[in-house]
């Protein structure tokens, strides 16, 4: 299970990254004045916390669904559909390691 544990790996080094920058955020926001919308040199603090906390979110959802596809792994349900038990295909997989899904089953959620 290569592909996944590098899945794996990768949204916790995103997610350890993240954290760091919104601590750094946290300590920039406590020294910054209240008002920093009306900054026209770039960015504001107020929005690079949303964008970061938004980023943080994708990756903590990455993070879930790999522990959720290896505890598949261990219980030998991995690559089988949670929702109709059919055969996930390997390139299914290989593009999204933690599916837990068939791609017909995917396709009703959305």
């Amino acid at each position: 299970m290569s592909a996944l544990d590098d899945y794996r790996r990768e949204a916790a080094e995103r997610l350890d990254a993240l954290d760091s920058e919104l601590a750094s955020l946290r300590l920039a926001r406590a020294d910054a004045n209240a008002d920093d919308e009306h900054d026209p040199e770039g960015s504001t603090l107020s929005s690079d916390w949303s964008r970061l906390t938004g980023l943080r979110a994708e990756a903590l959802a990455q993070l879930e669904q790999a522990d959720a596809a290896l505890a598949r792994v261990d219980a030998g349900t991995y690559g089988r559909c949670v929702a109709c038990g059919r055969a996930i295909p390997a390139e299914r997989l290989a593009v999204r390691p933690a599916a837990s899904q068939c791609v017909v089953c995917a396709s009703r959620v959305r």
